[in-house]
């Protein structure tokens, strides 16, 4: 593999981005800050649920990979033949080009192996564990969770996934035999849903709108022994005693009616994916249909839920 790496202006990374992918055949293409690591490091993107505070970097490093090094060097030659592009740095005082800045041989590397050393066993409380697919349980984890992230979110090491998790394995003792029905509505990994039905739920749906999340959702709940069900959303269907959201504030918010509509009466919505600024935002938008509170905190996110009444004109418990 060998890599032709440009420097660009934000004005022509999009240009170049889409010529060495449609018309030189780049196997990938990466942009990074070109000025990451110094002072003038800027964060491209925003907080959830906030637009971008730039629409691209003013200095970008875009890096793509050819198969041989014959197909690197053409595909620089062309870019050379542009006007807008030249060999190298434009001077002090002139307007921003786009410069090559190397073509250079990728090393081989063992590129699951690297994926995988960045995912290690997460305790959720001290007895149980998530663990990656790759990895031994820890010698004091009573229940594990066996996981294979693949291509959909929830792996156990994010808050708002970890706060889920720690309030599943607090209330199951206490509240599983209840959950006779369970939704998990964005399920990603499945990991939620494997958590509830291995704490002792039953019935368990889990929903995503995405078929990737819907397959990793499949395959772990299999991995794990766990009675799951995952479908796309139209999946979800009647009141369920316990609903779990782990997605972001704005879906959240729009998905308000439909997820107070799944609940059965003194059932549980539990959610997570905002953050502490938000929960006043997520407190008037579910006003009108279920009153939820800060359930638990962590690096910034909360989790929130609310008891839906047991009966019309009851106070939830």
């Amino acid at each position: 593999m060998f890599e032709l790496v440009v420097r660009a202006p934000e004005t022509l990374v999009e240009i170049l981005s889409d010529a060495l992918v449609d018309e030189l055949e780049a196997l990938s293409v990466t942009v990074e800050d070109a000025d990451a690591g110094t002072e003038g490091e800027h964060a491209l993107f925003g907080e959830p649920g906030l637009p971008a505070p730039a629409p691209g970097w003013q200095r970008s490093t875009i890096r793509a990979l050819f198969e041989t090094e014959h197909a690197a060097e053409a595909a620089a030659a062309v870019l050379l033949a542009q006007p807008w592009l030249q060999p190298r740095a434009a001077e002090p005082g002139q307007p921003p080009a786009a410069f090559v800045q190397a073509l250079q041989p990728v090393p081989e590397q063992d590129w699951v192996r690297l994926t995988q050393s960045q995912f290690a066993p997460v305790p959720i409380t001290p007895d149980f564990w998530i663990v990656p697919s790759w990895h031994q349980s820890p010698a004091e984890a009573r229940l594990v969770i066996g996981l294979d992230p693949g291509l959909a979110f929830g792996t156990g090491t994010h808050p708002t996934t970890r706060m889920c998790l720690r309030w599943l394995a607090r209330e199951a003792p206490s509240r599983a035999a209840c959950w006779t029905r369970v939704l998990d509505y964005g399920c990603g990994s499945g990991i939620l849903a494997i958590a509830a039905a291995m704490l002792g739920a039953s019935g368990v749906d889990a929903v995503d709108i995405d078929p990737a999340a819907v397959r990793a959702t499949t395959e772990n709940a299999e991995r794990n022994g766990a009675a799951v069900r995952a479908a796309l959303p139209e999946g979800a269907h009647g009141a369920y005693p316990l609903v779990l959201a782990n997605i972001l504030a704005t879906p959240l918010k729009l998905l308000a009616p439909l997820l107070t509509g799944h609940l059965a009466q003194g059932g549980w919505l539990v959610m997570a994916g905002m953050l502490e600024r938000q929960a006043d935002e997520l407190r008037v938008t579910y006003a009108p249909h279920l009153p939820i509170t800060v359930l638990d905190s962590d690096e910034g996110w909360v989790l929130m839920g609310g008891q839906a009444s047991a009966a019309p004109g009851d106070a939830p418990r």
